[in-house]
């Protein structure tokens, strides 16, 4: 049995990238399904989820319009309030400044 070097070549060069477009379109079909693919199942998901559909979707009683939305993110991806500083920082520098004339 003899091999054609050119025709292996040639094969492979074909072949290769027809594989990596099937694996990345099954990858981002898996990604369009679950809208938070690396979130644990559960009541959390589930409800943040439904949030999103029902103030996004229009015709929707909780529809919000895109101009009107706002959304606070933590460098984490978490919601909170805390640019650029922790709430409780925030609250713990408010009461010095009370309590400072009443205490010097």
């Amino acid at each position: 049995m003899s091999f054609d070097r050119k025709k292996i070549i040639l094969t492979s060069l074909i072949i290769t990238p027809l594989l990596l477009l099937v694996f990345s379109f099954s990858k981002n079909d898996a990604k369009k399904l679950d809208p938070l693919p690396s979130w644990t199942e559960g009541a959390a998901k589930t409800a943040i989820i439904d949030f999103v559909q029902s103030v996004s979707e229009e015709g929707s009683e909780s529809y919000v319009p895109p101009e009107k939305r706002i959304a606070t993110f933590d460098n984490d991806g978490t919601l909170w309030t805390e640019h650029p500083m922790y709430v409780q920082l925030f609250f713990a520098m408010d009461r010095v400044k009370a309590l400072a004339p009443k205490h010097p």
